[in-house]
């Protein structure tokens, strides 16, 4: 994380400020300063955005050139520059032409996906293994979690795999529109849906679908060193114990496939799920019970006259 590393130099330089180049809309200033001040907590932050008269990107670049600070972007003919931000989860495109949530961005923007219609014309397939929900290799080769993230990145790209564009909500109050690029994280989704979908209880797999909305958005306002977070992150850490296995995924013109998973701590019985000869392993005619016991208040309400007809 960027501003914990700046923490950590002002700490070793004995530095009492930071500087960060967020805007002073957006959400990234939030996240810099949350965590400045949670590990920090006097730390004076210096933001030239809201500071100094540097208020748009094109004052920005102007500085930029003047002393000859080295800036990557992509210039629209006769149009303002997209602002890009890359790291190794994803690259993310906004302002210029993005500005307008109804411009489709020209393909020259996209940097490390092909379109769809572009991608190879036969299916690459892949499979993940997994241990303990993490990603710890590609094809029975093993990885560490940031080589895993560049090489999906790299065989996602190559197949078209993790174009977004959405209009999202940041937490300053205003409405977004973006545009990202993360082929890894596309496949990581999809790949752990799978293995958790033999492996965790249900109603684990239900509780922590219900508290990942809520884990994503402190992430998202830039709550990490939260204690709320904290807590959180201790029980999907415990959800994911024995979230163990092997993915196999179809990657194709854009589409991610799940083709096959497999786990020694699979809670999928085969001998109970079978429309055929069970031989004993599951007695039908429980479930008779089970449903007139699940209907039993409903029954109730019918013979009191309160139909919902």
């Amino acid at each position: 994380m960027i501003a914990k590393h700046l923490i950590e130099i002002a700490r070793k330089t004995g530095a009492d400020a930071i500087s960060h180049g967020a805007t002073g809309k957006g959400n990234d200033q939030v996240r810099f300063e949350l965590t400045a001040y949670a590990l920090m907590p006097n730390v004076r932050i210096i933001a030239p955005w809201r500071e100094w008269d540097l208020l748009s990107r094109e004052k920005l670049l102007r500085y930029a050139e003047a002393n000859r600070i080295p800036v990557d972007f992509k210039k629209k003919q006769g149009g303002a520059p997209y602002s890009m931000d890359a790291n190794l989860l994803h690259i993310s495109y906004e302002s210029g032409i993005l500005e307008d949530p109804d411009y489709e961005p020209e393909e020259s923007m996209w940097r490390i996906t092909v379109s769809p219609e572009k991608a190879p014309n036969k299916p690459e397939y892949i499979e993940l293994t997994y241990l303990n929900g993490d990603i710890v290799a590609i094809d029975g080769v093993e990885k560490s979690p940031a080589t895993v993230l560049a090489d999906l990145n790299r065989i996602g790209g190559a197949n078209g795999i993790g174009r977004l564009d959405i209009v999202e909500n940041r937490y300053v109050g205003m409405k977004s529109r973006g545009c990202y690029e993360t082929p890894g994280g596309t496949i990581m989704l999809r790949a752990h849906r799978a293995i958790e979908s033999i492996t965790l209880d249900r109603e684990v797999a239900h509780l922590k679908d219900e508290l990942m909305p809520k884990y994503a958005s402190l992430i998202y306002t830039g709550y990490w060193w939260s204690p709320e977070r904290v807590m959180l992150q201790q029980m999907i850490d415990a959800s994911q114990v024995n979230v163990n296995g092997v993915v196999r995924l179809k990657l194709y013109k854009g589409n991610v496939t799940v083709v096959g998973r497999k786990s020694d701590d699979s809670l999928f019985d085969a001998n109970i799920a079978t429309f055929e000869e069970d031989g004993g392993a599951y007695n039908q005619a429980d479930s008779a019970g089970f449903i007139k016991l699940n209907a039993l208040r409903m029954r109730i309400a019918a013979n009191k006259g309160r139909s919902l007809l």
